[in-house]
């Protein structure tokens, strides 16, 4: 058992190193693309399905509230959050309209979707993000290498930070460190925290 839990450390330790390089540019123009709509007043957006899910909460949580540094609030709102929304949307239209009805409802152009997939090419997610692009929003997509339906309707606008392991645990890892790494970026970039 001891030698087990070792084990997995280092996994987890190994996967964030191979990732990590790879997702330098990704976070970085992420950074930029949010710091620009923040500073023009412009809201994020962010969905996930299960695990997923409680990613975008948490980055949404940091925008609105503080990561490292107490400053004011950022327009963040999580779509995935409102169990009341998602499961009437789910139940009245479809499971994959729950995100897509919300943003044409409450966004407008120059907002920002950040969706998070751990490889589950979700319809709900392919359909936010089309429906992103008909709103004149950015897409930030944190994806696996399964994604491929949500990387296929990416533009050149948008940003993908893909984490290429297979394992959707050891993905949603990376991610979070990466949500974590994004939200350090943009107050150092803004209050030089």
């Amino acid at each position: 058992m001891e030698q087990r839990v070792i084990e997995l450390f280092h996994h987890s330790i190994e996967a964030k190193m191979s990732a990590g390089e790879a997702l330098v540019y990704p976070i970085v123009g992420s950074t930029s693309l949010l710091v620009e709509a923040l500073l023009a007043g412009n809201r994020v957006f962010t969905c996930g399905n299960g695990l997923s899910a409680s990613l975008a909460s948490t980055l949404s949580y940091l925008l609105l509230n503080q990561f490292r540094i107490e400053r004011p609030g950022f327009a963040a709102q999580c779509l995935s959050s409102d169990p009341v929304t998602a499961t009437g949307l789910g139940q009245q239209s479809n499971f994959t309209e729950i995100y897509s009805r919300q943003l044409r409802a409450l966004s407008r152009p120059g907002d920002i979707l950040v969706l998070f997939s751990a490889n589950s090419n979700a319809s709900n997610l392919v359909q936010a993000t089309l429906t992103a692009h008909d709103r004149e929003m950015t897409v930030i997509a944190f994806t696996g290498p399964g994604d491929n339906n949500i990387s296929a309707l990416l533009t050149g606008e948008d940003i993908e930070a893909r984490v290429d392991v297979p394992d959707p645990y050891r993905i949603q890892e990376i991610q979070l460190l990466s949500l974590f790494t994004l939200c350090e970026l943009i107050e150092l970039h803004l209050f030089g925290g």
